[in-house]
């Protein structure tokens, strides 16, 4: 497989060859992050292209190159996304309750963009908390909900079956709905 070799090449020192692995996972990444924007509302600043090439600069600079196969790269991408969009939505949200604008009220819109965007906020703290007790299930739900994989998807990428990926999903989603309750 392409993917492999360049990620062999990259852990080899050749840092050329992350060009052929963001061409090989160029599609992958353009197709998870369009399932991001999907569920998406507020701000369109941060659009798909962007997302992509957020999370590959900030895959590429922190992981130092480290990633042992595609399912640790993607593993480590799921986790790039959700950053960037707990990022974008908490700068949105300290932009909207001050930043040096003058105040105005809010419209329908604007409030309800609000409340999604700090639920997201909460979520990735929820998550965090979560995987402190439970990496295997914070993946689960990471996977599904910032990735937007499949059941079978997300089995696959962490090598259980499809029954423990929506058991593991269930019990996170309650432990995060806990989690978010005031």
């Amino acid at each position: 497989m392409v993917v492999n070799q360049a990620l062999e090449a990259i852990r080899a020192g050749d840092e050329g060859a992350l060009g052929t692995l963001f061409d090989e996972v160029y599609d992958e990444l353009v197709a998870l992050a369009r399932r991001q924007r999907r569920r998406w509302s507020g701000n369109d600043t941060l659009d798909t292209t962007s997302l992509v090439h957020e999370s590959f600069l900030k895959l590429v600079d922190r992981s130092r190159f480290d990633w042992t196969d595609l399912r640790h790269f993607f593993a480590v991408a799921a986790k790039a996304m959700r950053h960037i969009l707990i990022d974008y939505a908490q700068r949105q949200g300290a932009q909207k309750r001050g930043g040096g604008l003058r105040r105005v009220e809010l419209g329908d819109a604007e409030a309800a963009s609000r409340a999604r965007q700090d639920t997201l906020v909460a979520v990735g703290r929820g998550l965090d908390q979560l995987a402190a007790v439970d990496a295997r299930r914070a993946s689960v739900f990471e996977y599904r909900f910032f990735l937007g994989l499949s059941v079978a998807e997300t089995g696959e990428i962490l090598e259980i079956s499809q029954a423990t990926v929506k058991r593991d999903w269930q019990l996170a989603a309650a432990f995060l709905k806990l989690q978010l309750e005031p």
